[in-house]
């Protein structure tokens, strides 16, 4: 399991662009679905001879991959089982969104391999729903949800968005209630960011979005509150029942190496680390962006720090066949002094607290810089 790969598949079409999107993504045609998926299983033959290495997970990403329909994305997977070695325990992942979802044949994508469905949901607050230009309503997410249920598929992930325009904390409470009342395992809470080439960023003077310290608040809460419900925190961001957390972008995480294929999509792979560009014309032509050398002492210690568990100093040790420096450590006690960080002798990790300024306090830890917290306060100085 160790040496084996993940596999990720974007599908770079939406029915509409969210406003606060900033993936690569735009409408298509059936035509262009058609096209599109062609040329997707060419680049996953042409991934598939460059290793033999047995993939371990596989993630239709986007984008909005159920917009291609039953039938597309259960031939896409036939194409990867016939092409990669995967692992017959493979997790399989298919994002869906919940307009698309519903009209989804769920049981014959089980048929083809699919497990785990993550269902794009944000909010179960029609008004949140509309200030973040989301198309589907609550039901539509309740029907693709029992649908899927009903096919067998019990690994079930939602999406929320945390800081969304006129959020609360009763409205969070809200659709973090009816997530948990439809019997979802694993739920992810993003805070909302305002990113560059967006619409929102081109409104962002005039959006009503929480401010840091209701992020804050909105952020505790949730963990705080899924955590009663029965959802471990197990990632910054991610929430699951014992059992059920995603196996795919855990080893994100850990530092282990992934094919993307589409464009934008991101790989790291035999210790490099390379992309797409945002084409699909530079994808067709199997244009790769160099992004460096992947996994070094810095990258894996940030990774393994955006997990609970934190950073375990013994694998840190076999990996790089040294000890962390006495430095490090130094500065995990300071940080653990103010709550930011929990350690013992053999691992470090964030407090939930920690995770909210986990960015100031990993420039503090590994590039000797002055950052400051929430509240302005200087939090590393070296």
């Amino acid at each position: 399991m160790s040496d084996s790969l993940g596999l990720y598949l974007h599908i770079p079409f939406c029915k509409s662009k969210c406003p606060y999107c900033d993936f690569f993504s735009g409408k298509g045609s059936e035509a262009d679905y058609d096209i599109y998926c062609r040329e997707l299983k060419n680049k996953i033959f042409f991934w598939s001879k460059k290793t033999n290495r047995t993939v371990s997970t596989v993630y239709f990403g986007g984008g909005t991959p159920s917009i291609l329909g039953t039938e597309r994305l259960s031939s896409l997977l036939r194409t990867v089982k016939e092409d990669f070695a995967v692992d017959k325990d493979a997790e399989i992942t298919l994002e869906v969104n919940p307009d698309s979802g519903k009209t989804l044949d769920f049981a014959l994508l089980r048929q083809a391999g699919f497990n785990r469905v993550s269902v794009g949901f944000q909010t179960a607050v029609p008004a949140e729903l509309k200030a973040l230009g989301r198309i589907h309503q609550t039901e539509e997410a309740v029907l693709t949800v029992e649908r899927a249920k009903a096919a067998g598929i019990e690994n079930l992930s939602m999406d929320l968005m945390l800081g969304i325009p006129f959020q609360t904390i009763e409205s969070l409470k809200a659709s973090i209630d009816f997530c948990a009342s439809l019997g979802v395992k694993h739920l992810s809470a993003y805070l909302l960011k305002i990113e560059k080439g967006t619409r929102f960023f081109e409104i962002r003077d005039s959006l009503a979005v929480a401010d840091e310290d209701l992020q804050a608040d909105l952020y505790l809460f949730a963990a705080e509150y899924l955590d009663r419900l029965g959802f471990r925190q197990y990632e910054i961001s991610n929430f699951a029942a014992e059992g059920f957390e995603s196996r795919h972008n855990s080893a994100y995480w850990q530092c282990r190496e992934y094919i993307g294929i589409g464009p934008s999509a991101h790989s790291f792979f035999q210790g490099k680390r390379f992309f797409y560009g945002r084409s699909r014309q530079d994808f067709a032509d199997n244009i790769l962006c160099d992004d460096g050398v992947g996994g070094s002492e810095e990258e894996y210690i940030m990774l393994a720090l955006r997990l609970k568990s934190g950073l375990c100093f013994e694998e840190y040790e076999k990996r790089f066949q040294k000890d962390l420096s006495p430095a490090l450590l130094s500065k995990i006690q300071r940080f653990k002094k103010m709550g930011l960080m929990e350690s013992d002798e053999t691992h470090a990790c964030f407090t939930t607290k920690g995770f909210l300024v986990s960015n100031a306090v990993l420039s503090g830890l590994l590039f000797d810089t002055i950052t400051e917290n929430t509240n302005g306060e200087t939090i590393c100085s070296d």
